[in-house]
């Protein structure tokens, strides 16, 4: 018979040691005001903080899926981070549609768009903006770039090409398990 040894590896002094160094790194990011979860946006080439944050929270609200992470938002809206460092024009158009949000935000919430908290809310504040141009290259590059990630696909029952691997005649083609059976 095995004999399992219950007594603690943990100790007072190994306890202290441990929370000794935990101390000044959590009041070092909490000095720089960084969150682990915004620390993605803090490397922005032509767009800010608070604009790319913004970002995030549009695409999540233009295409909202409760089951899908932040990660997928933010890889489909870096590259506009990329396109405003390139063209002034693009940058232009996406502080504009930022700042004409947030100040809708404002005037309605006292907050920022980020910040409002009902998704409800935002969606009103969209469709306020659903004229302008911003708004609309933001649909419609989303759609591309939230939808086209390999890694997302699966998450949707989507298989991927069936090209290569002798069409859908022979792979899937006849996999309709949610009509009933007649």
């Amino acid at each position: 018979m095995r004999e399992v040894d219950r007594r603690s590896k943990y100790n007072r002094r190994t306890f202290l040691q441990g929370a000794a160094t935990a101390v000044p790194v959590v009041a070092v990011a909490a000095s720089a005001s960084l969150g682990i979860e915004d620390a993605w946006a803090e490397n922005g080439a032509a767009l800010t903080p608070a604009q790319l944050k913004t970002l995030v929270k549009i695409a999540r609200d233009i295409y909202p899926h409760d089951f899908l992470g932040d990660s997928y938002y933010i890889t489909a809206v870096k590259p506009w981070d990329g396109k405003a460092a390139k063209d002034p024009a693009v940058k232009s158009m996406i502080t504009d549609g930022v700042s004409r949000l947030d100040q809708d935000a404002r005037d309605r919430h006292k907050v920022p768009y980020a910040e409002v908290g009902w998704e409800a809310d935002r969606v009103v504040l969209l469709r306020g903006i659903e004229h302008t141009d911003f708004f609309g290259k933001m649909r419609s590059d989303l759609v591309v770039s939230l939808y086209n990630q390999k890694e997302l696909w699966p998450k949707f029952g989507y298989e991927g090409s069936s090209a290569e691997h002798g069409g859908y005649i022979t792979r899937g083609f006849n996999d309709i398990d949610w009509l009933p059976k007649v």
